[in-house]
C-alpha cells in the first residue's frame, strides 16, 4: 500500500497547529505532534525539516484565508461593520488562529510570512482603503490591523475579557464589534 503524503502533511499541519496553538512553538514537542497527527514524529522532519519549519507552514496554512475568509469589504462605514463581523465568525470557525498569531508575535523575532501572505494583507488593505474612499493606504493598513485585534483578542485576551465584561457572549462580542468597526471607519468618512 503506498503512503498518502499528502494526507500524511495535512495530518501534520493540523496536529501542528493544535499543539501550536495549545503549547506555543517552544512548548510544543515533536513526539506529540507526531502522536497527534497519527505518525511516527520523523515524518514531521521528513517533510518540514525542523520545528519551526513546521510551526512556519502551520501559519502559512492557517493563515492564508484569514483575510479572505472575511470577503471583500462593502462600501462605507456600515461595510466595515459588516467585514470585521465575518472576520468575527472567520476566527470563530478557525479557533486556533488567534492564538497562533500570539504565539507568532510572542516567539519569533520575525514574522513567518512569506512573499504570499504579505501580498494578501497588501490587497485587503487596499480593499478597505477602496471601501473608504478618501482614506490613505496607510489609514486603511491601520483601520485593518484594528479590526483583526479586535477580533484576536476574544479568543486570546480571555481573562481580561471575563474580568471586564463577565456576562459577554460571543455574539454579543460579534455585535459589539461590529458597531466598534463602523464608529471607527465613520471617524475616516468624508462629509
Amino acid at each position: 500500500m503506498a503512503w498518502d503524503t499528502a494526507a500524511t502533511q495535512r495530518n501534520l499541519l493540523d496536529a501542528g497547529a493544535r499543539q501550536f496553538a495549545a503549547h506555543g512553538l517552544a512548548g510544543a514537542r515533536m513526539d506529540r505532534i507526531g502522536t497527534d497527527a497519527g505518525v511516527n514524529k520523523e515524518r514531521v522532519y521528513q517533510y518540514f525539516g525542523n520545528k519551526q519549519g513546521l510551526f512556519d507552514a502551520v501559519l502559512a496554512d492557517r493563515l492564508a484565508d484569514l483575510l479572505s475568509g472575511a470577503g471583500v469589504p462593502e462600501r462605507g462605514p456600515e461595510g466595515i461593520g459588516k467585514y470585521a463581523g465575518e472576520m468575527f465568525d472567520y476566527f470563530n470557525g478557525h479557533t486556533d488562529l488567534a492564538r497562533l498569531l500570539a504565539w507568532e508575535s510572542l516567539e519569533l523575532s520575525e514574522d513567518a510570512g512569506t512573499p504570499a501572505r504579505a501580498a494578501s494583507c497588501a490587497a485587503h488593505v487596499r480593499a478597505v482603503a477602496d471601501a473608504m474612499p478618501g482614506l490613505s493606504v496607510q489609514q486603511a493598513g491601520h483601520l485593518l490591523l484594528s479590526i483583526v485585534a479586535l477580533c484576536a483578542s476574544w479568543w486570546t485576551l480571555t481573562r481580561v475579557t471575563n474580568m471586564i465584561v463577565p456576562t459577554a457572549t460571543s455574539e454579543s462580542r460579534r455585535t459589539e464589534l461590529m458597531l466598534q468597526c463602523e464608529a471607527m471607519a465613520r471617524t475616516y468618512s468624508v462629509t
